[in-house]
């Protein structure tokens, strides 16, 4: 099969009413036309999105598929009036996950901070960046800061009793948990901590951050720890450019996605009160739990777009050398062909292992496994402190603009009353 046509039946932009836990029926639309769709980017590219399961898995898999050029697809307009709800504040999101163009220092070869990008690479020149920062990032090395976050979620759950009875889970929460593992995994001292959530939370620019990272790595320079900085620093194949632009990455990505995880999986159950009843009566399955909350809240529409180095026959489509394929974990996680009955669901005890809401692949997310410890240990330490909880408002039942270009859903305010004061019915 050759690669699908366009014509004015097919849409060719993302859509932009659909919600975290209710995606756009557009993309269910798609997924039952075939593996991939019409859809053009910004640059004026006509490409495709992958929305099936088995399509998105290949082409996430196959190296012939490379990450340059960077790619984003045409999406709703940010400033639509019907996506910003209440809000009242820009999407913040994942902005800041990948600098697109950043004013690093330049090295005797000419290269910048910013190139070092994880996201931008392939082959042998990103799995060296990639091995280099791995290690803490391991199974073992998850499951050994289990004790340090379990204590400091148990501090934020103090502080927001104190700050309730009514909070926003998202801000008062949720962010506050992803930054601070952030900086312990990082290796970011807690005297810098506001400096960090100032630089990488709040709005900042590039330089603001690369003068922060150049006075961090002086100063760890002779205070080496168990985190990646001291690995970094220590690391005799890498460069000081290398260890700016791995760190301008890692500051900046995954911080907001597992605040965002947390925020929509407790919006998931606090409007589905027979899943909030379940997990609260075995509290053990919140393992497989997570699983089910990256499927059916996962936080990127779109990917970052792979283009094809050479023709590529993917699941029966041909796919021309030079097109760009961005591919949709959304879609892919709701496929019935591979998910079974009732996919569009959400059901915390559904087997979800095998999901894409951490990506998959050489680019698959890096800090996985860290990030299922924190969403367990924020999730668990809300039932069990706060029996009571009910949610007021949610931003993310209602369509808002996406927080990037590449199409990342913004988890919102999540405002709820710690002493079951309001409740809201699941969205329809």
């Amino acid at each position: 099969m050759s690669i699908p046509a366009a014509c004015p039946f097919h849409a060719r932009s993302l859509p932009g009413d659909g919600t975290p836990l209710k995606p756009s029926p557009q993309l269910a639309a798609w997924r039952e036309e075939g593996a991939f769709s019409p859809l053009d980017f910004q640059d004026g590219h006509e490409g495709l999105v992958a929305t099936r399961y088995d399509a998105v898995v290949s082409v996430l898999q196959d190296p012939r598929f490379s990450m340059r050029p960077s790619r984003m697809p045409v999406g709703p307009a940010v400033d639509d009036a019907t996506a910003h709800g209440d809000s009242g504040h820009a999407p913040t999101a994942e902005a800041e996950a990948v600098p697109l163009e950043l004013p690093g220092e330049l090295d005797e070869a000419g290269r910048a901070s910013d190139e070092l990008n994880l996201l931008n690479l392939d082959g042998a020149e990103h799995a060296k960046l990639r091995r280099a920062v791995m290690p803490r990032f391991s199974v073992r090395q998850a499951r050994g800061r289990e004790p340090w976050i379990h204590a400091m979620v148990a501090a934020e759950i103090e502080r927001l009793r104190e700050k309730g009875p009514e909070v926003d889970l998202w801000r008062d929460y949720a962010m506050h948990i992803s930054a601070r593992t952030h900086c312990h995994v990082i290796g970011i001292p807690e005297h810098h901590f506001d400096t960090f959530v100032a630089l990488f939370v709040e709005p900042s620019t590039a330089q603001q951050k690369y003068d922060f990272i150049r006075g961090l790595l002086e100063e760890r320079a002779g205070d080496p720890g168990e985190d990646v900085i001291t690995d970094l620093l220590a690391n005799p194949d890498l460069d000081r450019i290398e260890i700016e632009g791995l760190l301008r990455l890692l500051m900046g990505a995954g911080r907001d996605s597992v605040a965002y995880l947390i925020a929509t999986a407790s919006v998931a159950l606090l409007t589905h009160p027979d899943q909030l009843a379940a997990l609260r009566g075995e509290p053990e399955r919140i393992r497989p739990a997570v699983e089910e909350f990256m499927r059916a809240g996962a936080m990127f529409v779109t990917l970052f777009a792979r283009t094809a180095t050479e023709d590529v026959e993917v699941e029966g489509t041909l796919i021309p050398a030079g097109t760009s394929v961005s591919v949709s974990p959304v879609a892919a996680n709701r496929d019935p062909a591979h998910w079974g009955d009732d996919p569009e669901s959400f059901n915390a005890s559904r087997d979800a292992f095998g999901h894409i809401g951490f990506g998959y692949g050489i680019h698959g997310c890096i800090g996985q496994q860290v990030a299922r410890v924190e969403i367990r240990e924020a999730i668990t330490a809300l039932l069990e402190h706060f029996p009571d909880i009910a949610l007021v408002d949610a931003e993310q039942l209602r369509p808002q603009p996406f927080a990037h270009p590449v199409a990342v859903y913004e988890a919102g305010s999540v405002i709820v009353r710690l002493d079951g004061a309001a409740a809201i019915a699941a969205p329809a």
